[in-house]
């Protein structure tokens, strides 16, 4: 979308009114206690390759395969990861099948399961966390509603 700039004014006052995105979805940022273990971890879960060239501002980057996906900035962080995190990765699975063969993956690679108080009845996801802790979610597309 083109970013178009118009000036108006109200009441006496002028102002910029800006229509259009200015920005673009960079990376998403996920703060690690160990950047090279959670750099193994997530090559290996999502087959993305680290980038150690200060790409985006960040020293440590993994970079989707032919550009499918978010590039994940590795930060380092002392902050322990929250229980019941706001913001979340979910990893899609064509059925459920697919999503316990990848739960199984994952667990080998170091995931965990999670024993998550917040399931509701019929759930269409499996909650893990990575080896530094932070949750994600394998969700089965599959599902059908009710």
């Amino acid at each position: 979308m083109a970013l178009v700039r118009q000036t108006a004014s109200a009441a006496g006052r002028s102002f910029v009114i800006t229509l259009g995105a200015v920005v673009n979805f960079g990376v998403l940022v996920l703060g690690v206690a160990d950047v090279q273990r959670a750099a193994g971890f997530w090559s290996a879960a999502l087959g993305y390759t680290l980038r150690e060239d200060g790409f985006g501002g960040w020293a440590n980057v993994l970079m989707p395969p032919n550009t499918a996906g978010p590039a994940i900035a590795l930060q380092l962080s002392q902050t322990p990861p929250g229980t019941h995190p706001r913001l979340h990765i979910d990893l899609h699975a064509a059925d459920a099948s697919d999503q316990e063969a990848e739960a199984a993956r994952l667990v080998s690679l170091g995931a965990r399961r999670v024993d998550w108080d917040s399931y509701p009845e019929d759930p269409d996801f499996i909650v893990l966390e990575d080896p530094d802790g932070n949750r994600f979610c394998i969700v089965d597309l599959s599902h059908e509603y009710r």
